[in-house]
């Protein structure tokens, strides 16, 4: 399968080995910044039948790949994706998948129109964590769902920031919530039932006044079959990363899933005793070298099957979507001192300029 990438910053290294572990023909790879293709070139010892290209159009119209990774800043991610689409590549969009409900709208309907596959990439979805958490959800061993809580605790510095000019503004990223906290936001919707009610969100720059958006975020968020979710999440822990966790409390089990990335499973316990918690809890845990976990390589080969089975990818468009709805609600009912009422109908990072 021809396979390019889009974007050869910070996270692009666990695409190109995801590409690579499941036997893609990594056929280009485009970025503005010569020397950053260089770098993967070398570090990844890629073939030199991969090309580089400095446009993205222009390499999508010569090389015609079928699938199309885009890990370029958060703000280019609709623009791009919607360009590849159109040219029927199927699609890997880094989260989020956009940065307003309107183009994740539009992405849904380009990937329906055209008919192509659209996969937003939250790969925490796939720890070994996660997906026996979710094998349980599904088995309704917790019963009636309680609440669920995800917390992030990170450290981002100054240099992070000065590294990428785009990271922390309104127009191409948005603040911790979006960047940092968006998986476990995403993990806890789709664990907790998907389907919420209202949202109230706290926002707040506490540390790093040198940013545009938010360094702290707090919510609570009402689902529509009665339970609750607590999110948490900031940039300002002293002096480096200290958890990123996930806890859910239902009327017949409780959960908790821990470690820098969800990677560990740290509480079992269940009412109906199907399994040993000391055997979950060693077979589901794992220890990744960094933030990012090992979830690429298996959301890869869920899209790549998804293509193969002509099916809908584990994480597709809708899912990106339903993801950045509830950070923007976060944002919206944090900005207005209201609750905000689901669907969401309309809204943008960009409403928030000047918001701090």
């Amino acid at each position: 399968m021809k396979y390019a990438l889009i974007g050869c910053g910070r996270i692009s290294p666990n695409h190109i080995v995801a590409a690579k572990n499941n036997g893609l023909q990594i056929v280009a790879i485009c970025d503005t910044d010569e020397t950053c293709m260089t770098d993967k070139m070398r570090k990844f010892e890629l073939d030199a039948d991969t090309r580089q290209y400095l446009d993205y159009k222009v390499m999508i119209e010569i090389e015609k790949p079928e699938l199309v990774a885009i890990c370029t800043e958060s703000g280019k991610h609709a623009s791009i994706a919607l360009f590849c689409i159109e040219h029927g590549c199927n699609c890997i969009i880094e989260k989020p998948i956009a940065l307003s409900i309107a183009d994740a709208d539009r992405i849904i309907a380009a990937a329906e129109k055209y008919n192509v596959k659209v996969c937003a990439c939250h790969q925490n979805r796939f720890n070994k964590a996660i997906q026996k958490i979710h094998e349980a959800v599904a088995m309704n061993r917790f019963g009636k769902m309680y609440y669920g809580t995800a917390h992030i605790r990170w450290a981002r510095d100054r240099e992070y920031y000065d590294r990428a000019a785009w990271r922390g503004t309104w127009e191409q990223d948005g603040g911790a919530l979006m960047n940092q906290c968006i998986h476990d936001i995403d993990l806890l919707r789709w664990l907790m039932g998907d389907e919420i009610e209202e949202v109230t969100g706290i926002t707040d720059r506490q540390k790093h006044n040198y940013i545009e958006a938010e360094d702290l975020g707090l919510a609570l968020v009402k689902f529509r079959n009665g339970a609750y979710g607590v999110v948490e999440g900031t940039t300002n822990v002293y002096p480096r990363n200290l958890e990123e966790t996930l806890y859910l409390f239902g009327e017949k089990g409780t959960v908790k899933a821990g470690g820098e990335a969800v990677n560990i499973i740290e509480e079992w316990r269940f009412s109906d005793y199907l399994d040993d918690p000391d055997l979950v809890r060693q077979e589901c845990s794992e220890i990744p070298p960094n933030v990012y976990g090992f979830g690429h390589t298996k959301l890869y080969a869920d899209v790549v099957d998804a293509l193969e089975c002509d099916r809908e990818p584990i994480v597709d468009a809708r899912a990106g979507k339903r993801a950045m709805e509830l950070v923007l609600a976060i944002y919206k009912s944090a900005a207005t001192g209201r609750k905000v009422t689901f669907p969401l109908e309309d809204c943008s990072t960009t409403e928030f300029k000047e918001r701090f």
